[in-house]
C-alpha cells in the first residue's frame, strides 16, 4: 500500500519498571521516530503531483490528461484485482496471462513489490487496530493515510509480522520474478512508458506526459488506496460488524475503484467482490467478472446470502439501514 520507502527497522529501547496500577511491570516503551528522507520524497512527490494538474489546465492536451487518467484505473487494478484480492486474499485463481497482466499493472502502481503489499496486508488484517497493524487507524488519520511511512514502524509490526506466513506467494514465478528486479521494472513501467508514449502517439512534451501520466497518477492513485486505510477506517456504516472500525465508505467505493466496502471486507475478507452488491459500484469486481467470462479467472470464492444475513443480524448496525439495499 506504499511506494518503495525505506522504513527503518531498528529496535526502539526497551523501558523497565514502567508503573501500571500501582505495580511495576516490564513494558516495551516505544517513541515514534521520524524518517525525514521519507518526508522529503513524500513532500517532493506531492508538490510534483500538483504541479501536475496545474498543467493538466494550463498545458497538457486532452489525450494527456484521458491517458493519466486510463493509467490509473490500470495501476490501481494491480493493486485491487491484482495484489490485494488475488495474490493477500487468494479470492480467487487466475491464469498466467492474467497473471502477467495483473503484475505489469502492480509494477505500474509502485506500492511497493506484489510480495510487500500482501505481507503488510495479511499483516494488517491478522492485526487490525493494534500496535502490530502496519497502519493502526488508532495513531490517528493522517498515521493510518501516510503517517505509517513516514515513520520506523512499531516493534509489534515487525515480531508479529513474522507469524504471517507468505510462503505461498513466493510459489509464484511471477512475484519472485517482480521482487528481484522491482526498481528497474517500476522504472520503466511506472515512469518511462507513462513519459514517452504520449510523445510518441499524440505528440505531447516529455514535460507534460511526465508530470501528468506519471507523477499525478501516481500520487493520485496512491493516495486513492490510502484513503482505504484512513478513510474507510472512520467514516462509513458498519453494517455486518458495528464492533470493528472499518466502515463502508463512498469515497473509497469510487476512488479506491470498489475497495470501499470496507466492513465487509474485513467481515469477510475471502469474497472476491468484497461486497454483497456483486459488480455493483465495483469496477474492480467487473474486471474479475470479465477475466472470469475470459476464461483467465476461475474460482472465485463468494459468501451465502444467507450466511451475509445472519451475520448482520448478529453483529451488524441494524439502526443504520443505509442505501443500496443492505438490510432489503
Amino acid at each position: 500500500m506504499a511506494p518503495n520507502i525505506q522504513s527503518s527497522t531498528i529496535e526502539p529501547e526497551i523501558a523497565a519498571d514502567i508503573t501500571v496500577d500501582g505495580s511495576k511491570q516490564a513494558k516495551r516503551e516505544f517513541k515514534a521516530q521520524i524518517v525525514w528522507r521519507n518526508v522529503a520524497i513524500m513532500t517532493g512527490l506531492h508538490l510534483a503531483g500538483l504541479y501536475g494538474l496545474y498543467l493538466c489546465f494550463t498545458a497538457a492536451q486532452w489525450q494527456t490528461i484521458v491517458c493519466a487518467i486510463l493509467l490509473y484505473i490500470i495501476s490501481g487494478l494491480g493493486i485491487t484485482a491484482g495484489a490485494h484480492r488475488l495474490w493477500s486474499h487468494r479470492a480467487y485463481k487466475a491464469k498466467f496471462p492474467l497473471r502477467v497482466v495483473l503484475t505489469i499493472f502492480n509494477t505500474m502502481a509502485f506500492q511497493n513489490s506484489i510480495y510487500e503489499w500482501s505481507r503488510d496486508h495479511r499483516v494488517h488484517h491478522k492485526y487490525s487496530e493494534t500496535d502490530a497493524d502496519p497502519h493502526n487507524a488508532n495513531r490517528g488519520f493522517f498515521f493510518a493515510h501516510c503517517g505509517w511511512l513516514l515513520c520506523r514502524k512499531h516493534p509489534d509490526v515487525l515480531e508479529k509480522g513474522k507469524t504471517v506466513s507468505c510462503e505461498d506467494l513466493l510459489q509464484d514465478p511471477l512475484v519472485r520474478f517482480q521482487r528481484k528486479f522491482y526498481l528497474p521494472l517500476v522504472f520503466v513501467f511506472c515512469f518511462l512508458l507513462p513519459t514517452v508514449l504520449p510523445n510518441y502517439l499524440w505528440g505531447e512534451s516529455f514535460f507534460n506526459a511526465y508530470f501528468v501520466c506519471a507523477l499525478l497518477r501516481y500520487t493520485w492513485t496512491l493516495n486513492m488506496t490510502w484513503l482505504v486505510n484512513s478513510a474507510a477506517h472512520f467514516w462509513g456504516r458498519r453494517p455486518y460488524d458495528k464492533h470493528i472500525s472499518p466502515a463502508e465508505n463512498a469515497v473509497t467505493i469510487i476512488g479506491a475503484i470498489g475497495e470501499g466496502f470496507h466492513n465487509y471486507h474485513h467481515t469477510f475478507p475471502w469474497d472476491y467482490a468484497t461486497s454483497e452488491l456483486g459488480p455493483k459500484f465495483n469496477l474492480t469486481t467487473c474486471f474479475i467478472d470479465t477475466c472470469a467470462y475470459l476464461g483467465w479467472a476461475y474460482d472465485l470464492k463468494t459468501v451465502s446470502p444467507q450466511v451475509i444475513r445472519q451475520r448482520k443480524e448478529r453483529t451488524g448496525d441494524t439502526k443504520d439501514k443505509g442505501p443500496y439495499g443492505y438490510y432489503n
